[in-house]
């Protein structure tokens, strides 16, 4: 499925391609066949129960089409950084370079391009995430601390007042607001890691790779606990907008 920036013209070239090799197969038999009808009935037979294995009528979501697909040895390339060294594949490379669409140094720069991308746009994000965690989140988490802190202090100095609700929720906010930070200290090493190994010279594959196992892996887990810091804190104190704010408070 093709992200929401991502042009369908890459994938369309990629598809018809394919098709147009398969139909080209077809084509092969058939051109030589004394009896269309029959033969056209055996290489349909024979075609169906050759990747008859590609086919699942369930829910291609969930993830018992994950170990379906395992069980009957198919591919299950969970991010762009796995699927990409797929397009230099020797097969893949002789259909496209068959039908004239690319040759083999197209495809490597294309591959290049990809890969350069990805870096490029993991790592814009990543940044993103780290400036507003740290100029936005954080401050946001020990103010509301703080706020919490006074409460408790002015409900003890009242005499017997319960500030369970203050302590406990203090508590939390604590324990989250040090994982943010633990969590954004991780990022930024993720982040510097990544721009060592550009520099290094590595081939742009392994670095995309990087990319997707450290950085956006420590982006998930940064994202994970400001979430929940999110669910708990006040809206008056909370730096950004809500979704429901996004969806509905637009004038």
């Amino acid at each position: 499925m093709l992200g929401s920036n991502e042009s369908i013209a890459c994938a369309n070239v990629f598809l018809n391609t394919v098709v147009a090799e398969e139909l080209s197969q077809f084509a092969d038999i058939l051109e030589k066949s004394k009896d269309f009808k029959g033969d056209l009935h055996d290489l349909i037979l024979k075609t169906i129960k050759e990747h008859k294995r590609i086919i699942f009528n369930g829910n291609g979501y969930d993830d018992s089409w994950v170990k379906e697909a395992e069980k009957r040895g198919l591919y299950n390339l969970k991010s762009t950084p796995e699927a990409l060294p797929h397009i230099l594949d020797e097969k893949n490379v002789k259909v496209f370079e068959k039908f004239g669409v690319y040759s083999k140094v197209e495809l490597e720069s294309r591959y290049e391009i990809h890969n350069e991308n990805y870096s490029k746009i993991i790592n814009i994000e990543a940044e993103t995430m780290l400036e507003m965690a740290n100029k936005f989140i954080l401050p946001a988490a020990s103010k509301y601390a703080t706020s919490l802190a006074e409460t408790i202090g002015l409900k003890k100095a009242s005499g017997d007042v319960d500030a369970t609700y203050e302590t406990e929720t203090l508590s939390k906010v604590s324990s989250l607001t040090s994982s943010i930070y633990k969590k954004t200290a991780a990022l930024e090493k993720a982040v510097l890691d990544a721009k060592e190994l550009g520099a290094s010279g590595v081939p742009s594959g392994k670095i995309s790779l990087f990319y997707r196992e450290s950085v956006f892996a420590a982006m998930g887990e940064l994202r994970a606990v400001v979430d929940e810091l999110e669910v708990i804190t006040p809206k008056e104190l909370w730096p950004f907008p809500s979704y429901g704010d996004l969806l509905y408070s637009v004038r």
